[in-house]
């Protein structure tokens, strides 16, 4: 239940839809001839998306989120393991193709490649399913194991789970298959914004990790300015606000124990 009802929820809270909604309601208002709420809900939509793209909204909202946990130094000397998440391959895309097509977030991938080149004895953990609600695709752990096969990982260190919608069935899921022993050492890979919700969630599942982020989306010096690039900026509120809130909403269900971890 939890899975759907987050997934209505951001479709009409993200900022595009929701300006797309707001000027709806503007425009119903318009025709009931309510002056004052058709004034009211162009203003608030025109808000929204301008802040969105025209400032650097998100990724000021990005920042703390990336700045929260870093990875350990010096690394750590053996690893016994690797756990990538998921959300960086184009499920859809790779379904019908059968590449292993990269988006945004594929340096999870490149970086977990680069890893296990690293520490040759470390199993390699995959974590994605597909979290599509409507649009079918390939899960991300059935790509990568062309992807990271292809790159020279070996087909025997991989461990594929294919069935997690969100990180927490990535955590918990992930444990189930390769049931950690105490004093183990593994590392956690994922975006750097997502880095403090999946370390709670996999404290929380009793997997011990030691958090390896990727992908950083800033530069760690940004202030609230007009931006460049309309849609980055969008995209980079879009993630900041759904991390937020995913943040909150996973603290206010009892999956994490704060809703800022460290």
């Amino acid at each position: 239940m939890f899975f759907y009802v987050s997934k209505i929820f951001w479709f009409f809270i993200q900022p595009l839809n929701l300006s797309i909604f707001l000027l709806l309601a503007g425009l119903v208002a318009a025709a009931l001839r309510r002056k004052r709420l058709t004034i009211a809900t162009m203003a608030a939509a025109f808000l929204i998306l301008g802040s969105a793209t025209w400032t650097s909204l998100g990724q000021s909202l990005l920042e703390p989120l990336e700045d929260r946990i870093s990875r350990p130094d010096p690394a750590p000397e053996k690893v016994d393991g690797i756990v990538v998440l998921g959300g960086g391959l184009e499920g859809a895309i790779n379904l019908v193709r059968g590449g292993y097509e990269l988006n945004a977030a594929g340096d999870r991938f490149i970086e977990t490649a680069v890893l296990a080149r690293r520490y040759p004895q470390a199993r390699v953990v995959v974590s994605g399913g597909s979290g599509s609600l409507l649009l079918e695709g390939e899960g991300d752990a059935a790509t990568a194991l062309r992807l990271l096969t292809a790159l020279g990982v070996d087909q025997s260190r991989l461990v594929l789970e294919n069935e997690s919608r969100n990180t927490y069935e990535n955590a918990l899921f992930s444990k189930r298959m390769v049931s950690p022993d105490p004093g183990q050492t593994w590392l956690l890979v994922t975006s750097a914004f997502h880095m403090p919700r999946s370390m709670a969630l996999f404290r929380k599942a009793g997997f011990d990790v030691v958090p390896w982020p990727v992908d950083y989306r800033t530069t760690g010096r940004e202030s609230l300015f007009f931006g460049d690039n309309a849609i980055d900026s969008l995209q980079a509120t879009t993630l900041a606000i759904r991390e937020w809130i995913g943040l909150f909403a996973y603290w206010i269900s009892g999956r994490i124990e704060t809703p800022f971890p460290e």
